[in-house]
This record gives structure tokens, C-alpha cells and sequence, in this order.
């Protein structure tokens, strides 16, 4: 769940951007949360806006301005995403201060805005660490998922292989698929695998160093498919 934040002192501006990001979100099948604010002291004035993922915030508003309200926010804590939002190009180099990622123009431009959302919905991919959390009887367990190679069903439980250690808890390989990134993807029907550990694709084998796993036919085409893409990305 990516949550995005508008701030901007007028209504007429919030609305397109809002309706746009919400397409732009919506073709590339990304959940989300919109939530918009009319002013610096609105957004700044309870915790909400710490856990902001992405925010486009608006330079020239009354009272507390956009770089004002960045300066409070970074203070207070905020490590989300800041796009600036202005009429005026020359008050874009006041980002710096506050690690602002990028800024858009007045009036909007459709395209621009889905750049700049792709831009940060990929910084925020690579600098989340991102973990699954498992409930044990006498614990909860947060495991990170860029080391983890698969998940196994096992009867009633999951396998998780992390690294060279497996933790195993009560849970459905349904369930489990739904709350991973899209860079696993299931082989089998009792199996999901972490594209980023994938060496070799056999003919019913998914091989990951080591490990190898059963491809079922029902999901090999989709797994040659997503494993071209990552050999193009690296």
C-alpha cells in the first residue's frame, strides 16, 4: 500500500492531480491511499503525514509556504518522497534544502505527472526494505524479503527459506502471495520463488543456486515471462 499525500491550498488544483495519479496508480496495479490537505499547518499538524510515502506539495501557499512546510515535516521525522508543486520554476531550487525528489509545473500536464509517479514509485521500491511479518505462538517474526529465496506450503504451514535458514508458521500460500512485492512469483501451486534468485529456468525445475523447486504447467509461461524482464533489468 503506497500513501500518497496532495497538499495544496487550492481546491480547483487538488482535484486533476488527484484524478490522475489515481489512473496513473490504477494501470500500473498499485494500491494506494490518497489523502489531501488544504494547507502546511493542516498537514503538519498531526502524525498522519510521517508515514506519507509520496507527497506533492505546493510552494506558494498563504501562511506557511510549501518549502516551510517540507522544513517541518523533514524535523519531525517525514522520510517519504517530496514532489514539489509551483507555477514558478525558479522556486524549484529552494528543493535542495529539504531533499526534495522532483518538482511539477502549472498548469498539469498529464504525462509529466505519471513520469514523475513512476520515477517515485521506483525510488520507493529500491529504498524500502521490505519485510513479511510472521506470527508465532510466542513471537512475531519480521523477515526480510529481499533475502528471502521462496515460500513453501506444507500441509498447513508455509516454509519461509531465508538465506540458508527456514522459518516455518501456520498460513495458506494463497494468503502469503497476496502481501509479497511483484518481484516473487508463484511456480506452483504449493510454491513461491524470488525472482531476484532465479539462475536457470529447466524444463520442470526452477533453479535458485543450490535449490531447486517444481514448475508446474500451469504457471510456467507467466514465470518465463516476469524471469525475461528481470534478465533485462540487471
Amino acid at each position: 500500500m503506497v500513501k500518497i499525500g496532495i497538499c495544496d491550498d487550492e481546491p480547483q488544483m487538488r482535484k486533476p492531480l488527484s484524478q490522475t495519479l489515481e489512473q496513473v496508480l490504477q494501470l500500473q496495479g498499485v494500491e494506494y491511499q490518497i489523502a489531501e490537505y488544504t494547507s502546511g499547518e493542516e498537514l503538519t499538524a498531526g502524525i498522519s503525514c510521517l508515514d506519507t510515502d509520496i507527497l506533492f506539495l505546493d510552494i506558494e501557499m498563504r501562511n506557511l509556504d510549501g518549502i516551510e512546510t517540507a522544513k517541518l515535516l523533514r524535523k519531525k521525522g517525514m522520510k517519504g518522497i517530496i514532489i514539489f508543486v509551483t507555477a514558478h520554476p525558479d522556486f524549484v531550487f529552494q528543493g535542495y534544502e529539504v531533499h526534495a525528489f522532483h518538482y511539477i509545473l502549472k498548469p498539469y500536464r498529464e504525462e509529466k505527472i505519471a513520469e514523475v509517479m513512476s520515477q517515485a514509485l521506483a525510488e520507493l521500491e529500491l529504498s524500502k526494505e521490505q519485510f513479511f511479518v510472521i506470527e508465532q505462538k510466542a513471537k512475531t517474526i519480521r523477515i526480510p524479503l529481499r533475502q528471502t529465496l521462496a515460500f513453501q506450503s506444507d500441509r498447513r504451514k508455509v516454509l519461509a527459506l531465508v538465506e540458508d535458514e527456514t522459518i516455518d508458521f501456520y498460513g495458506k500460500i494463497d494468503d502469503v502471495i497476496r502481501d509479497l512485492p511483484s518481484y516473487f512469483i508463484r511456480i506452483h501451486n504449493r510454491c513461491i520463488v524470488n525472482l531476484n534468485y532465479v539462475t536457470t529456468l529447466e524444463k520442470d525445475k526452477c533453479i535458485m543456486g543450490k535449490y531447486a523447486f517444481p514448475i508446474s504447467r500451469t504457471f510456467r509461461q507467466e514465470l518465463e515471462i516476469a524471469f525475461a524482464r528481470a534478465m533485462l533489468k540487471h
